[in-house]
């Protein structure tokens, strides 16, 4: 299955312009059908508190965006977007759409980041989602998720060969993003995506470094701080073949993880 990871230096709360450029960066290249496009966290707005001048409706103009875009390109898509619970809070959302242009499920950061305040303006998730893409079962995240190893071992857990991870990761915190997307990928014998944004917004400069790692933590294709498109193929015998060479995910104290 080829993978399409968007990196783009999003323009701050201006939707169209933000529509406009993902459509710019992926007439560059081939996307092939039925394949994997992962877009930034916040790709629309930028990582924005602002959520009474961001939020939509799960049906709003970035959703259909995205429903279009994935049904044109006949591609799985990830992406970020923005949405308002009942009680007025935000909700930091990893959105899935199929080939065929279905919102398949709506994954909620479950940790949103503390220091930048995000905890002040967003509501944590509580459930690690997965989804059928192609010949893989895949899980959504959302940058600061990262950091919590947990979150992704209960997925691998659920049975994920594929982790993708949306962010807007800043650049003092470069090494971390990649160490940590390989960590994630090595100690779950999974596939890992990691898209994040370059430039800079009224607050943090952000360094790109979207890359994809396969299962023993090499990394199969990454972008540095420059706009544009990674692009790669991933193979889900590569992990069946190497859970089965290697069990180690058969050796987890699953008491650890009561209820999964």
């Amino acid at each position: 299955m080829q993978v399409t990871c968007c990196q783009l230096d999003i323009v701050w709360e201006n939707k169209q312009a933000n529509f406009t450029r993902v459509e710019q960066l992926l007439s560059r290249a081939t996307v092939e059908p039925n394949g994997l496009i992962v877009l930034p966290e916040m790709f629309a707005t930028g990582f924005s508190m602002n959520v009474e001048a961001i939020h939509e409706a799960e049906h709003g103009e970035t959703a259909a965006f995205l429903q279009q875009l994935a049904r044109r390109t006949r591609s799985w898509l990830v992406a970020g977007v923005t949405s308002k619970g009942a009680d007025s809070r935000g909700r930091n959302i990893a959105a899935v759409f199929s080939p065929e242009g279905e919102s398949l499920l709506r994954y909620t950061k479950c940790q949103p980041f503390s220091a930048g305040g995000e905890c002040d303006h967003y509501t944590a998730g509580t459930e690690i989602q997965t989804f059928k893409c192609g010949d893989f079962l895949a899980a959504p995240f959302v940058c600061y998720d990262l950091r919590f190893p947990e979150l992704f071992r209960v997925a691998a857990l659920k049975g994920a060969e594929l982790l993708v991870v949306i962010a807007n990761w800043p650049a003092k915190r470069v090494d971390h993003w990649a160490t940590l997307l390989r960590a994630r990928a090595i100690e779950n014998q999974a596939y890992v995506i990691g898209v994040n944004r370059p430039g800079k917004d009224p607050f943090h400069q952000y360094p790109g470094r979207s890359m994809v790692v396969d299962p023993h933590g090499n990394v199969l294709g990454e972008l540095h701080d420059t706009e544009g498109l990674v692009q790669t193929h991933i193979d889900s015998a590569t992990v069946q073949a190497w859970r089965r060479d290697f069990p180690a995910l058969r050796d987890i104290r699953k008491a650890w993880f009561a209820g999964v």
